[in-house]
């Protein structure tokens, strides 16, 4: 061994030997918390947080919105952009009202639709506009044809662009909100948002241009580029960018539908869904160079019957979640955690809806009918006709009446909306897409429903038989019918050749919803 090894191993510290006996009076010379020159490094626990993704997410969206506002403002001129900007936000509460109405059955997190909205408003419309002029310029300077380059940029580049740009909202939601994506009227929902912001943004970088120009011609009136312009977007086909995305969202609708061995099928069901919206959206854009009369013969023989056969099948969809509802439930009214009536009421948005008005109305008239509410001018005479006490007394019912109405009518909803979740939980475990904690989430479920069907199971009732669903044949006594299981753990179905229990949680609620 060299002289200068050993000298370097003589003049490294010796390390402490641990002696167990000694493990107390070598760490107490370790200085206090507040004294530390070492602290624990959180590795990745910052992204973790729930609160910072979504901090992260919709601060990326509004740089986006500032930077796609002012590539906008710099080509409209600022009186431009606010005209567009005032034309362009008319369409945009009937669409979302449309799609908002689509899902009222199992309605989404409103998160999910604002970050499909904001999406398509500002990172799908920023890669759209800087993807699109890109290419425009590129195909311009190898061909030296700036007409051609125009056209070829409309017809191929701007679908394949817009079209993935939006598709990646909707992928985004797939992945990372699967239990908020359970089939087609999710992706046509998701997808439809998605493209009402991206055409409202565009709509204000058109309707400027032509507001601009029409400021140089000297139009105005109902002659004018813009009104012509608004006619066409806003009037005629506000439902054109919704319509090529919608075909996007119905391919993972379908794919949320199939499932998990279906690998090959999830895959390609989304792709073939972009593919068409791309090809329409190609077919749309082109529609002027076909002559003339292009534009109109694309218009009324293709996106009309088109967005006519979407909508059908957008409703249908929505009919067949309700069936699905009266389906599903009926084998935990089997097992006898509803009643009868229940699933019939709830696959039904009508009984649902007098459901909650019953239940307010019943709650209420309950306050405000009881002994010192419901007579109070004679309270008031017994204390010397002083009108102010009756006032008071009138308006202190008033409220109390209002309130336990309102509770009423919440606790019912809640009732309708975890029952909602119960049954598509079973139907994904009827489809073999069972999630890991299936039992964990329906005991859930069943504990929620309980909590609430002392208010909730009356007016539900009540409301099937007033909207006619209730039929002598559901209501027939003797053993209710043997329901297929989906196959695996499930808690509520008995051993063989023995009756249906009653629920276990006990014969009361464990707490009133008030």
């Amino acid at each position: 061994m060299s002289d200068g090894s050993v000298q370097q191993q003589q003049s490294q510290p010796a390390v402490p030997l641990l002696e167990e006996q000694r493990v107390g009076e070598i760490l107490a010379a370790v200085p206090e918390r507040g004294q530390w020159r070492y602290r624990p490094r959180r590795v990745g626990m910052v992204w973790r947080s729930k609160t910072f993704r979504i901090a992260a997410v919709f601060t990326v969206l509004a740089l986006c919105g500032l930077v796609i506002l002012a590539l906008v403002r710099a080509q409209t001129g600022t009186e431009g952009f606010l005209v567009g900007l005032g034309l362009a936000v008319l369409p945009v509460p009937l669409l979302m009202t449309a799609f908002r109405w689509l899902d009222r059955v199992e309605p989404g997190p409103w998160r999910n639709l604002v970050f499909a909205f904001a999406w398509g408003a500002c990172a799908a419309a920023l890669v759209a506009i800087i993807a699109n002029s890109f290419a425009t310029r590129w195909i311009a300077t190898a061909t030296a044809d700036p007409a051609s380059a125009d056209t070829l940029g409309a017809t191929v580049i701007a679908p394949v662009v817009e079209e993935s740009a939006k598709a990646a909202a909707v992928l985004l939601i797939f992945l990372f909100r699967r239990r908020d994506f359970g089939g087609i009227v999710d992706g046509v929902v998701v997808a439809g948002f998605t493209a009402t912001g991206f055409a409202f943004t565009e709509n204000i970088l058109y309707l400027g241009n032509a507001f601009g120009e029409d400021q140089q011609i000297g139009n105005s009136g109902l002659a004018s580029v813009t009104a012509a312009t608004f006619f066409v977007r806003g009037v005629m086909t506000p439902f054109a960018h919704p319509l090529f995305t919608v075909l996007t969202g119905l391919g993972f609708g379908f794919a949320a539908l199939s499932a998990c061995r279906h690998r090959i099928r999830r895959i390609a069901l989304p792709l073939l869904g972009l593919v068409l919206a791309m090809g329409m959206h190609a077919l749309w854009n082109g529609s002027g160079t076909f002559g003339p009369y292009g534009f109109y013969v694309v218009y009324g023989v293709f996106m009309v019957p088109v967005f006519g056969l979407i909508t059908w099948l957008a409703i249908w969809s929505r009919q067949r979640e309700l069936r699905t509802l009266a389906t599903e439930l009926s084998a935990y009214a089997a097992a006898g955690w509803l009643t009868p009536a229940e699933p019939l009421a709830l696959s039904s948005m009508r009984a649902r809806g007098l459901a909650r008005d019953l239940a307010r109305r019943q709650h209420a008239h309950a306050v405000y009918g009881a002994p010192g509410y419901g007579y109070a001018p004679a309270y008031g005479y017994a204390h010397g006709g002083n009108s102010r006490v009756v006032a008071q007394v009138r308006s202190h019912a008033r409220a109390q009446a209002e309130a336990r109405g309102k509770a009423a009518a919440r606790a019912v909803a809640e009732y309708e909306s975890f029952a909602t979740s119960l049954a598509f939980l079973r139907r994904r475990a009827g489809r073999g897409a069972a999630d890991p904690d299936f039992t964990a989430r329906e005991l859930e479920l069943l504990h929620h429903l309980w909590q609430r069907r002392a208010v909730a199971a009356p007016a539900l009732a009540y409301a099937a038989q007033a909207t006619g669903r209730l039929r002598p044949r559901y209501i027939t006594p003797g053993v209710p019918q043997q329901y297929q299981p989906y196959g695996g753990h499930n808690p509520y179905l008995p051993p063989a050749g023995q009756p249906y229990h009653q629920p276990h949680h006990g014969s009361r609620p464990h707490q009133r919803p008030w």
